[in-house]
């Protein structure tokens, strides 16, 4: 029979279930598309209106996600890079790579976040989100430029890039069982669903290369 957390650990204990309900959901139909909120309390063994007590809506709960995301990026890529010699920005590019690649839930939700996240979400939620994913972003600006001749801006549109090819080139490389049927008929239109990290890594590396060839200039953060 279901019964009510009571206690502050109680509580944070159904968050949690309901998080890791919504991951699984996520890993097993193929997509944070797939997630809904009746498939998380059942998942999570909850009764349907408990998960209101938790999160507003399913937009709160993945975007909980997504700023957990931005804080494993963060450690990942840091222990990546710390103690290491000097990168080249060309090893910097496949690093970033390597440790988004190992992400694939963060990687689903940057298509998400911009799409409708973080806009349907109250105020003060998406204030507690930019406040701590631009703090992980920090860090991991801090931890480049750290660890190779790339200068903040350049660390920064770099961070851009990875991020806007992540959000595509995931959604690409993880078709729906529609288009995965339509590439099987159509071979010439299979080169859609492409590999991820190499196309990533490759992407990375030429626009790094591209960026230490280009005049120092400013470059807002997006």
């Amino acid at each position: 029979m279901y019964q009510r957390a009571r206690s502050a650990e109680a509580k944070q204990r159904r968050a949690e279930d309901l998080l890791d309900a919504a991951r699984a959901i996520a890993a097993d139909h193929g997509g944070v598309r797939h997630v809904t909120l009746a498939g998380v309390t059942e998942v999570a063994s909850l009764h349907p209106s408990a998960v209101r007590r938790y999160f507003a809506s399913k937009e709160e709960l993945l975007l909980e996600l997504a700023e957990r995301g931005w804080n494993q990026w963060r450690d990942v890529l840091v222990d990546l890079l710390r103690g290491a010699p000097e990168r080249t920005p060309a090893q910097i590019a496949s690093t970033m790579s390597s440790s988004l690649a190992s992400l694939p839930l963060f990687c689903d939700l940057l298509t998400h976040v911009p799409l409708s996240l973080e806009g349907d979400v109250d105020i003060d939620r998406a204030r507690k989100y930019k406040r701590n994913s631009f703090a992980a972003y920090d860090a991991i600006v801090e931890a480049i430029t750290a660890n190779s001749r790339l200068t903040t801006s350049q660390a920064e549109a770099l961070i851009t890039a990875a991020l806007a090819m992540a959000a595509h080139l995931w959604q690409i490389s993880h078709p729906t069982e529609t288009l995965a049927a339509l590439y099987a008929q159509e071979p010439r239109w299979a080169h859609a669903a492409l590999d991820f990290e190499p196309r990533l890594s490759r992407l990375l590396q030429a626009t790094a290369a591209g960026l230490m060839k280009e005049p120092e200039r400013a470059i807002d953060a997006v």
